[in-house]
């Protein structure tokens, strides 16, 4: 997987150079290195381990926030990261320095000894090793890619599991089955240890409970053990022992009630001595970069702001992401009724037309483009997939000409709406530091 550091991360260029993606879909070189480093991650607070295809990034994100709502001191480690390295590493509530990443990175270079590891398992590691020298009161997990030969999927003994959606996604590595894709997903599960489930199609859902089964894991599934939905424009959260009534998520789209009904459950799950105060401040503050991102700041938004349009940031980039995507843009849509534009980029090996299919009835303009990478799909293949799920498209150079050129056209002032993938995000957020995540 092609993912540029930035300019500014040159100690993370020096390790990518040293560490390529040598993907092999096991955990043994990891393990091998944390047992080099005297097993950091058996000296860690309680884990939340949490897979999926869509809403891990922002499920992890209510969790963390639930948390220290509470007042608890959280480590989490998430990917990829946008415009800075240190994204992905949060310890005790804050992105790691640069000068404690560098000393880290030493250690667990010299620990390894020369050895094939790739980029992301030695991220992993470093991590880890952070977590374990500073005091924290619980560890969030995002799972890198799939999940039972993920390099984060050490944990003998987590204190939860959380699957989210699983979906199509990533089918070269994982499918093409979707209920391979499951059984990925479900190797996270671990013996005794509770299982928190989102809704799954049936085939997913199918490998998931076998799994559980075959664990004796304890399974809690959304819809069946726990529920949540709107109303009212709230949150309403079915535990069964207690309903919540809980403020709007604070990230927008109606997707976005699963994923922080799904991270409150999980939370409680992990402590029932969490207040319900906490769990609705942390529902309804949580920050995840580039998932239906409202731009106020930065040149792209400035564009925005003196035509008087509104512009908005995605990384979603398969079919799942963009039946989300579609349903989020017809609420704002149908709020405040305007011209929806999109401007797209993607990697070539995602489902663009799938992607694009569920906007046909909003019949948005796409602007197709391309970013700084040897697999990004070429404009024309995008603004292909476009037409064929039944849109209007062109071509232009790059982001900020799709921009440009939706701004320009006739009429109400559009919804603007960029996106595709996490990398193109990324590319956007990185034009200016008042938009950089923090």
């Amino acid at each position: 997987m092609y993912d540029p550091i930035r300019a500014s991360d040159a100690v993370i260029q020096r390790l990518r150079a040293n560490h390529p993606s040598l993907i092999d879909l096991t955990v043994g070189r990891v393990e091998r290195l944390l047992a080099a480093l005297g097993n950091p991650e058996k000296k860690l607070p309680p884990v939340i381990h949490v897979a999926g295809t869509n809403g891990k990034g922002s499920t992890v994100a209510y969790l963390r926030a639930i948390a220290e709502a509470q007042g608890l001191k959280v480590h989490a480690i998430t990917s990829p990261h946008l415009v800075r390295f240190a994204e992905r590493i949060r310890v005790a509530g804050s992105l790691i320095t640069d000068a404690a990443l560098e000393a880290l990175i030493e250690r667990v270079e010299a620990a390894n000894a020369g050895q094939a590891i790739s980029f992301f398992e030695i991220t992993t590691v470093i991590a880890l090793l952070a977590f374990a020298e500073t005091p924290a009161d619980l560890c969030i997990v995002e799972v890198g890619l799939g999940g039972r030969f993920d390099a984060t999927n050490v944990f003998e003994a987590p204190a939860v599991s959380v699957i989210t959606p699983v979906d199509y996604d990533h089918l070269e590595m994982l499918g093409p089955e979707l209920w391979k894709i499951a059984w990925e997903k479900a190797g996270i599960i671990k013996a005794r240890r509770p299982v928190v489930v989102a809704r799954q199609m049936e085939e997913a859902l199918e490998v998931i409970e076998r799994e559980a089964d075959d664990r004796m894991a304890p399974l809690f599934l959304m819809g069946r053990d726990f529920d949540c939905w709107e109303e009212r424009g709230r949150l309403m959260v079915q535990m069964p022992d207690r309903l919540l009534d809980l403020p709007a998520p604070s990230l927008f789209g109606g997707h976005q009630f699963g994923n922080a009904g799904l991270a409150v459950a999980a939370a409680l799950t992990w402590s029932r001595d969490l207040s319900e105060e906490a769990i609705a401040a942390g529902v309804s503050s949580a920050c995840w970069p580039a998932r239906f991102q409202r731009l106020t700041k930065g040149p792209l938004a400035e564009l925005a702001r003196v035509r008087g349009a509104d512009l908005w940031l995605d990384g979603g980039h398969n079919p799942h992401a963009g039946r989300a995507l579609a349903e989020a843009a017809s609420r704002l849509v149908d709020r405040d009724p305007r011209p929806l534009v999109l401007v797209c980029a993607m990697f070539a090996r995602k489902d663009a037309e799938g992607f694009f299919r569920p906007f046909a009835e909003m019949h948005p303009r796409v602007y197709a483009t391309t970013f700084e990478s040897p697999t990004a799909a070429p404009a024309e293949d995008i603004a292909a997939a476009a037409l064929a799920a039944g849109l209007e498209a062109e071509m232009v150079g790059d982001v900020a000409e799709g921009v440009r050129r939706a701004l320009d056209q006739s009429g109400p002032a559009p919804h603007l709406l960029v996106c595709g993938g996490l990398h193109f995000a990324g590319e956007v957020l990185a034009m200016s530091p008042e938009t950089w995540p923090t």
